[in-house]
């Protein structure tokens, strides 16, 4: 039997790794953001983003640590799920946090398999290099959707000490196009370049043939992500590729005060309680 024909062009459809590749290959830009809960999750639906990033930022932006190696699985794969149920038509990227993946490979397939299974996901993020192209080859085996992080990867803060541009030499381009390459003929589906020159991400566009998601990657990427709160205005410091495109803290402070003002007054309710006692029944005669 065949399926009822959709006679509503407004009803939204699902957007999926194909719908991905398919505005890819159009020159269609891919506008992705960070989001990491239901209610703003259904908004930025609502406002047409296709594909939502929940990311490791979640450590600072939602649960106030210092940097990404602090959040954990079972925090991400929450917080995964909730954006799903808020923007279930979206395509939905949910990010492997630190040690969920570097110990064991085993271990790594299984917890990114629960993305998948347990927050209905459509595709997992990994923070890779040259090590782990054997492990991207071995969730492609297990039938996993990876975008491999590539350029600078926050989860080395500690390691390396300060944010890096990757890109900076013709070597280390040259590094990033073949590092690029072998993710690609690993089955990696997408990759994510973060903080690089424009020229870097030109060169992996002329050679691979997957998306490219550019986190201050310069203007040749197939879309483009920014944590929402950079953009929003809601934190005190952003990358310079990230300048917020509206005053969101003065807005929410403004609405603080004037709900704080509301309640110091008195003037919360006073006039306007939606509830009342219902009137006396009156007694019947005898």
């Amino acid at each position: 039997m065949n399926p009822p024909i959709d006679t509503n062009p407004t009803t939204p459809k699902r957007i999926t790794l194909s719908t991905i590749r398919r505005m890819a290959r159009s020159g269609e830009k891919i506008a992705m953001l960070t989001c990491y809960d239901a209610t703003t999750a259904r908004w930025l639906a609502r406002a047409g983003i296709p594909a939502l990033l929940v990311g490791d930022s979640a450590a600072q932006m939602i649960f106030g640590y210092e940097n990404t190696t602090q959040v954990s699985l079972s925090q991400m794969l929450m917080l995964t799920a909730a954006v799903r149920r808020g923007a279930p038509d979206c395509f939905i990227m949910g990010d492997m946090p630190f040690m969920s993946y570097q110990a064991d490979d085993a271990e790594a397939i299984h917890n990114a398999g629960r993305f998948l299974s347990d927050a209905n996901a459509d595709i997992v993020k990994l923070e890779v290099g040259p090590p782990f192209i054997d492990l991207m080859r071995k969730l492609t085996r297990a039938g996993i959707p990876t975008c491999a992080h590539i350029g600078w990867r926050p989860q080395r803060t500690q390691q390396v000490g300060v944010p890096v541009v990757a890109g900076r030499t013709p070597a280390s381009v040259d590094q990033l196009v073949e590092l690029a390459l072998q993710l690609e003929d690993a089955g990696c589906a997408m990759l994510l370049l973060e903080q690089s020159t424009a020229e870097t991400a030109q060169r992996i566009i002329e050679r691979v043939h997957i998306p490219l998601i550019g986190c201050g990657a310069g203007p040749a990427c197939h879309g483009h992500v920014l944590i929402l709160q950079d953009l929003l205005g809601l934190t005190d410091h952003h990358p310079s590729f990230a300048e917020p495109i509206t005053d969101g803290a003065q807005w929410l402070t403004t609405a603080a005060t004037q709900w704080l003002n509301m309640v110091r007054t008195g003037q919360y309710l006073k006039d306007n309680h939606p509830y009342h006692m219902h009137p006396a029944a009156e007694t019947p005669a005898p």
